[in-house]
């Protein structure tokens, strides 16, 4: 173990990613009392049961954790006729088709649960804004 002498304004001690992660790891062995290990540290229960927590959905290390590339799962190329045809509301009142277009629907699973699903015309910037929305989540 190691003692760290508290200084200056600040009272509460920074844990670095590698020192959460060992610590988590060890409360997940078997024969191991979490309250027992949380008091050997000298860290409440509850900040405990926190990293747990985010080393299950990936948050552990926040800003100084290293990225981690998400998976991708890849399909064969839909059939051109997959999707299905569409026409615009104004073209099916005159009853003239000016334009067809095939709708998309483009998945993209996100840590969480999250599922987001957007038409493949979908505006980038409007993309860029939902996906930074749902990571702080």
């Amino acid at each position: 173990m190691r003692v760290e002498v508290l200084a200056g304004v600040e009272r509460r001690r920074r844990w670095s990613f590698e020192e959460k992660a060992r610590i988590v790891e060890a409360s997940y062995a078997a024969n191991t009392s979490v309250s027992a290990l949380a008091r050997r540290y000298g860290i409440a229960l509850g900040l405990l049961f926190t990293w747990r927590r985010q080393a299950r959905e990936g948050r552990l290390g926040g800003a100084e954790q290293a990225p981690v590339f998400v998976p991708v799962v890849t399909k064969p190329e839909p059939d051109p006729g997959a999707c299905a045809p569409t026409v615009p509301a104004s073209a099916a009142a005159d009853g003239h088709p000016r334009r067809r277009r095939r709708a998309c629907v483009i998945e993209i699973d996100l840590s969480g649960g999250w599922r987001l699903r957007v038409d493949r015309d979908v505006d980038a910037e409007a993309l860029r804004r939902v996906l930074s929305v749902l990571e702080e989540r």
